[in-house]
């Protein structure tokens, strides 16, 4: 009896570790382990793929550019192991700049929390919006798309997340869908801009295509891809509040706490908090000239950033030393996405040392010319897709590439203004996929969204928007646009 009891008490074990292993789920490893293991793929990359140097020459920007059929296999340049160990210091000194202005960001905002007037904001539109909550989705992302469509400021994306998760979760949603609102919405923009200097301006120029022209067929496709995003958003958010077990985030209960505002303490405003509410509204206006016209960056953004930290802080009515404690709290809540932006670079700067950046730049435009002229701007897109991942930059990658891809158009008899848009889309939407993406890391880390789980939830709608997009590219193609 005992000897039969001890048998079917081990085979139930079994049973149940067996199952136990078979329910066992595949975890995506931390983001440092992802970027660590592609770091290493890109040294090895450096070992087996030729180095190779395009000529440059100066451009209407005054920066250097690509010349055309000027690619040339160079001396090979091997890397040593002390280049693979250097290269994540290296890329966090080169991105030192988005690095303390992701920090600036976080300390700003600590402090914003701290002066009640965030909560106000919030308040107000949780209570417009209590009845018709659904709705908010296309009150805001359609003027945050609009704005990042003039404008190109996508990294304002890191300033909206804060509002919205509270507010998201207010109205019975989740952390998902408040940093979905901005993502989608911004990246919309930014991908498929109207006038954005540094990314349809600048590949404009670079391929001697009058500044700004297309805008009408870009307008629409603007407002499909724009429609696109918010119909896909509002589905899951509709599917969310009705059960939240379908959240992706279901269970991060104690996360949630961190950004849910008590809305029962938030009373009328004070005049304090009135008066540094407007000077905020005079910060962002400043921003958004500086950003405009001023060629403002994360340095100058950075300065910003502080500096309304600081002043909202007193106006508000805060002690010099809680704004400092604000700053420092902030400061450890977005650490990891600064982080993540300076690792990401270290992958960069493997490839550039290695002199390999050119070579893949050669290969790809290669691979252009050998596809039926039909289907090149759609493969030009593919290539420009490619690319954002080693070269995350929207400028950067377009004086790399776009001197390139303006020639190859001319060639293929693609029109060099399909050649931008297939530039903008290509670089565009992947900016909130890929992990080499500094702002889009460090808006997760500011919403503690796992990437795994992002990816996760963005993946069909990236599938949507790259198919709707090759129909766009096909049509301005057969129109001759």
């Amino acid at each position: 009896m005992g000897i039969s009891n001890k048998n079917e008490q081990y085979q139930s074990n079994g049973v149940e570790q067996k199952k136990g292993f078979m329910k066992k789920k595949f975890v995506m490893p931390h983001i440092y382990v992802i970027l660590v293991a592609m770091l290493v793929v890109a040294y090895v990359a450096t070992l087996l793929v030729p180095s190779g140097q395009f000529s440059r020459e100066k451009g209407p920007t005054g920066a250097d550019v690509l010349v055309p059929g000027t690619f040339e296999v160079t001396k090979k340049v091997y890397l040593s192991i002390t280049d693979l160990l250097f290269a994540i210091p290296t890329g966090l000194i080169q991105a030192s700049e988005i690095f303390f202005g992701i920090l600036m960001i976080g300390g700003m905002f600590a402090v914003f929390e701290r002066t009640g007037i965030i909560e106000l904001g919030i308040s107000k539109l949780a209570t417009l919006f209590s009845n018709r909550g659904i709705l908010i989705i296309p009150f805001l992302m359609i003027p945050l798309a609009l704005l990042t469509a003039f404008t190109g400021s996508v990294e304002l994306v890191l300033v909206y997340v804060p509002v919205f998760i509270p507010l998201m979760l207010k109205l019975g949603y989740d952390r998902v869908t408040g940093a979905a609102l901005a993502l989608i919405s911004t990246i919309a923009g930014f991908t498929i801009a109207l006038t954005a200097p540094a990314t349809v301006g600048l590949a404009q120029k670079l391929v001697e295509v009058e500044l700004y022209s297309g805008m009408g067929f870009r307008s629409v496709m603007f407002a499909v891809i724009l429609i696109i995003g918010i119909v896909f958003l509002w589905r899951y958010a509709v599917k969310v509040k009705k059960n939240p077990q379908l959240s992706l985030v279901y269970g991060d209960t104690h996360i949630d706490d961190e950004f849910k505002v008590n809305f029962t303490k938030v009373d009328k405003a004070t005049t304090r908090q009135l008066l540094a509410s407007f000077v905020l509204l005079i910060g962002v206006i400043v921003m958004i000239y500086g950003l405009i016209n001023l060629d403002w960056y994360f340095k100058e953004l950075a300065g910003l950033y502080a500096v309304l930290g600081i002043v909202v802080g007193l106006i508000a009515g805060l002690k010099p030393d809680v704004i400092a404690s604000s700053f420092n709290d902030g400061f450890k809540n977005i650490i990891l996405g600064a982080a993540v932006v300076g690792i990401a670079r270290a992958i960069s700067v493997i490839l550039a040392q290695g002199q390999i950046i050119d070579t893949i730049v050669h290969g790809l435009g290669q691979i252009v010319t050998m596809m039926p002229h039909s289907i090149t701007p759609i493969i030009m897109m593919v290539v420009q897709a490619l690319l954002n991942f080693v070269i995350p930059s929207a400028t950067g990658q377009a004086m790399i590439s776009m001197p390139i891809m303006g020639g190859l158009a001319d060639i293929s008899g693609v029109t060099r203004q399909t050649a931008v848009l297939a530039y903008q889309i290509g670089d565009g939407f992947s900016h909130i996929f890929y992990p080499t993406s500094g702002y889009f890391m460090a808006t997760l880390a500011l919403a503690k969204i796992p990437y795994n789980k992002w990816i996760k939830f963005i993946l069909p709608l990236m599938v949507i928007w790259y198919l709707v997009s090759a129909i766009f590219l096909v049509i301005a193609q057969t129109m001759n646009w």
